[in-house]
């Protein structure tokens, strides 16, 4: 399935028109304008101070089992009105700036965003050999990658302001892996969305204890989640019923949203700035839809 009317297998293509804006007409400011513009400009300076002083952002420490977890939430604080809730399921770098930077951006958007630590305190790889024994030893026992996920979104949902029933999870690289596996774990969310994860698990069946739409932000090069993936996910998604929509990029491989990730794909992994931009939107519209 993907969103209503479409077909669960249909790849929509993302292109980029940017819009260009021109002003050339000639400027004249009279006297009074001119006296007023520096006060202009200071209460604009000023208006743009209290507007990036509204986010909020808290290290959080909290527990799953025996582990000390330490998570990043964000959220903007100029009211205490109950609005949705994101969870952010960091890459194979851990809850590392990058993840930090997203949360912070979804709590601009109004959700009260919380970056998941599924390493636990303290546990931050040095470079990517480090990150991948990591990422591998929750990847190889998904019922402890459960765990923790579940951990995070227990630690969201008992903010108190966060709307009851209204959390959405996301994630990137090995994070979006985690988002789909708390899907698959029966977990109550609103919606998953993944960027470049991987798609694989060693039980499809769970599938069927998704109860929620799933958008999936993939890129059409990305070597590391092949083809052969892909199309068991799909088929994965299919036999469970589950409504989602996949949307491939092309030219885009694997962390085109990661703009250290450098620019050249036969890396394997870079940064795609069309991409990137076009993938936050789906996101963003996927979210009005799911918590309207």
């Amino acid at each position: 399935m993907g969103r209503a009317g479409a077909h669960p297998s249909v790849v929509r293509w993302a292109s980029t028109h940017p819009l260009i804006y021109e002003m050339n007409e000639p400027v004249t400011l009279n006297f009074m304008k001119t006296a007023l513009l520096p006060l202009f400009v200071l209460s604009l300076a000023m208006l743009t101070q209290t507007s990036h002083a509204k986010i909020k952002t808290e290290v959080v420490e909290y527990k799953s089992g025996d582990a000390t977890l330490q998570g990043f939430l964000a959220y903007d604080d100029a009211d205490n009105k109950r609005r949705p809730g994101v969870l952010l399921i960091h890459d194979w770098m851990g809850v590392s700036d990058y993840a930090e930077s997203r949360a912070k951006q979804l709590a601009e958007l109004g959700y009260v965003a919380f970056a998941a630590d599924i390493y636990g305190k303290g546990v931050r790889p040095k470079d990517p050999k480090e990150a991948g024994g990591l990422a591998g030893k929750y990847k190889g026992d998904r019922a402890l990658y459960r765990e923790r996920l579940a951990a995070g979104l227990a630690q969201l949902t008992d903010n108190k302001l966060v709307a009851p029933g209204k959390v959405a999870v996301i994630g990137y690289c090995f994070g979006g892996t985690g988002a789909l596996e708390l899907g698959r774990s029966g977990a109550k969310v609103k919606g998953i969305v993944t960027f470049h994860g991987g798609l694989g698990t060693p039980t499809p069946t769970d599938a069927k204890n998704i109860q929620c739409p799933v958008l999936v932000l993939h890129g059409e090069d990305d070597p590391f989640v092949k083809p052969d993936e892909v199309a068991a996910f799909k088929k994965e998604m299919e036999d469970a019923k589950v409504k989602y929509t996949f949307i491939a990029y092309p030219g885009a491989v694997h962390s085109f949203t990661r703009p250290d990730a450098g620019n050249d794909n036969s890396k394997g992994a870079a940064y795609n700035e069309a991409a990137d931009k076009k993938s936050w939107a789906e996101m963003k519209k996927f979210f009005t839809e799911i918590f309207s």
